[in-house]
């Protein structure tokens, strides 16, 4: 007979104090300054924007939680203990998945678009397959995805402020051709304008690379993320890039001063942050990490160079479907396992 104050459970059996809701609430901390950021640089738009991507994730996923668990049963005769059980489980990864949504998207889309890509990555992505832990690519990615094919998402306003007269927009699928083929757009835009966003056609939490920073260093400290994860992936996207795009044959050598431009561009930097580095939706062991975050970071440079768009979210999506094959061929050390020595010939 077995003692009921045994808990059995399948592995890996960790214990430690951190729990879901609180890396969620690290990383809701990490979003606020590129949040803020956008705020600041694309006005109340950017606000409203956040506020119903953040509030439709959320209503989405208690709809979904309360439909399932059978808040509508017997005349909602348990409609007040689902609501208890509901706040009980509610993890922030809708917040998450909300702000991050938000902060990819240019402040010229309309709220009702935005509402509509907030149920479609929780509903359609999230809750369907199983909700938090279960979904086989990044929600937010997968509704920006899907809202650039549905709405066609091209307009993009620069900031408030900067080199570029206010109220100056681009079309096109984002600003990446204008800054990397040096054109008008590049004479006026020095690789500090990029990091600190000013003047910067661009997504409302993209722009401003020092904001992105803020959020990278304390994942960090916090230990939510591994600190070369990010650096990896720029790393080599770009060095992939200058080597594509800078790269003189007659006198083989490198255009160094390429390097900047195209890892501050576009949301290379908030995607390697706060994107690649979803728990769910990458892989598990070191060596398959080490592939997932190199293969995407050649993807993107590639699909980039020869697409003159920003594509990350595409490449998310890529990866994120190919992590299953990566954690099947590049399998993780089992703890504990001490490898057999084999023994010579003729003993």
């Amino acid at each position: 007979m077995i003692d009921n104050t045994v808990v059995i459970s399948t592995p890996p059996h960790v214990k430690s104090k951190r729990t879901t809701r609180g890396i969620m609430g690290d990383v809701c901390i990490a979003l606020a300054p590129a949040a803020i950021a956008g705020i600041v640089f694309f006005g109340y738009m950017a606000f409203v924007i956040e506020l119903v991507s953040v509030l439709g994730c959320v209503a989405t996923e208690f709809v979904y939680y309360f439909i399932a668990k059978g808040g509508f049963a017997k005349k909602c005769k348990n409609a007040k203990l689902t609501c208890i059980n509901w706040w009980k489980q509610f993890d922030l990864t809708s917040v998450v998945t909300g702000l991050i949504l938000a902060l990819i998207l240019p402040v010229t889309v309309k709220w009702y678009e935005v509402l509509i890509g907030s149920i479609f990555a929780i509903a359609i992505v999230k809750m369907f397959f199983g909700g938090t832990g279960k979904n086989l690519v990044n929600p937010a990615s997968a509704a920006r995805v899907f809202m650039f094919i549905s709405f066609s998402l091209t307009t993009y306003v620069a900031a408030n402020f900067g080199p570029i007269l206010e109220g100056e927009t681009l079309t096109g699928a984002t600003n990446l051709a204008d800054y990397l083929l040096q054109n008008t757009h590049a004479s006026a835009l020095s690789s500090l304008d990029l990091f600190l966003g000013t003047g910067v056609n661009g997504s409302i939490g993209e722009t401003c690379k020092l904001a992105i920073l803020l959020g990278y260093i304390y994942l960090c400290a916090r230990k939510v993320i591994k600190w070369w994860q990010p650096l990896l992936f720029l790393a080599v996207f770009g060095f992939t890039a200058v080597l594509l795009s800078g790269f003189y044959f007659e006198s083989y050598r490198f255009d160094i001063s390429l390097f900047l431009p195209h890892i501050l561009s576009g949301g290379a930097m908030f995607a390697a942050v706060f994107m690649f580095t979803d728990y769910v939706t990458s892989p598990k062991g070191i060596y398959g990490q080490l592939v997932y975050y190199i293969g995407g970071a050649l993807l993107l440079a590639v699909m980039r160079y020869f697409t003159k768009i920003e594509v990350v979210s595409f490449i998310i999506l890529i990866m994120n479907i190919l992590v299953p094959l990566i954690d099947k061929y590049c399998i993780r050390k089992p703890f504990g396992y001490v490898k057999e020595k084999k023994q010579k010939e003729g003993k």
